[in-house]
């Protein structure tokens, strides 16, 4: 169960975009807490802003208006340069299209974070192991993306989030290149990395089954969230 502590809040968060004259609000005062230990869905049309919500929450985009508090830090305020670091330090990601370089191995694509700690090699690549045997993909570590099926690919991906043992999981449409079978088995190794070890999750999705999988659900809808889902 989620911790009854907010790792993430966020209080009346708007979004603006400027395209030439026109002001664009992608996101009008939204509050929102997160737990530890949550696993919360986002859903909503395109356009409703929460792939931009995601990308505030994962430090890689401001508000115009309002505050966003992640593990006791006002990260609203850090500098473009802090931003970074603080991303390095506190968030995994996970895209819809992996991601992955194509010329490494599963193995050295999973290690790839801890090349900006100072990690040394040999406990870089026992951390690599360590995340690819998480995921079920041990006997897959040299093998270079292009040998991979697409399911076999994003669970590489998701080692390569958990590797550095961030505060925070963002996943952006995890399972949108990936047929029905492949996106259960990605979304069974979610649930489990948060069930099983307490990762703190927020998933963008289009897909009500995948949002099935997560603790609770929310909808945005102009930029607004209007609608609250289970917790269990």
């Amino acid at each position: 169960m989620p911790d009854s502590k907010p790792l993430v809040t966020i209080r009346g968060v708007s979004k603006v975009y400027e395209r030439g004259r026109q002001k664009v609000e992608v996101l009008h005062h939204v509050d929102l807490d997160i737990l530890t230990g949550d696993f919360l869905a986002l859903m909503g049309p395109s356009g409703s802003g929460k792939s931009t919500l995601l990308n505030m929450i994962a430090g890689l985009d401001v508000p115009s208006d309002g505050s966003i508090q992640v593990a006791g830090r006002r990260i609203d305020r850090l500098s473009a340069n802090e931003l970074a670091r603080w991303r390095a330090a506190h968030v995994g990601f996970v895209f819809q299209f992996y991601n992955l370089l194509p010329a490494l191995s599963a193995l050295k694509n999973v290690e790839m974070p801890l090349l900006l700690t100072r990690l040394p090699a040999a406990r870089r690549r026992r951390h690599a192991t360590v995340a690819l045997e998480l995921v079920g993909l041990s006997d897959r570590a040299s093998h270079k993306p292009g040998e991979l099926s697409g399911g076999q690919q994003q669970r590489v991906a998701i080692a390569r989030a958990i590797v550095s043992d961030p505060t925070l999981l963002v996943c952006d449409e995890p399972t949108g290149d990936l047929d029905r079978h492949s996106a259960e088995e990605v979304l069974t190794l979610l649930q489990r990395l948060n069930r099983e070890y307490g990762k703190t999750m927020v998933m963008v999705t289009h897909d009500p089954k995948a949002a099935e999988f997560g603790r609770r659900t929310l909808h945005l809808d102009k930029g607004t969230l209007v609608e609250q889902g289970r917790s269990s």
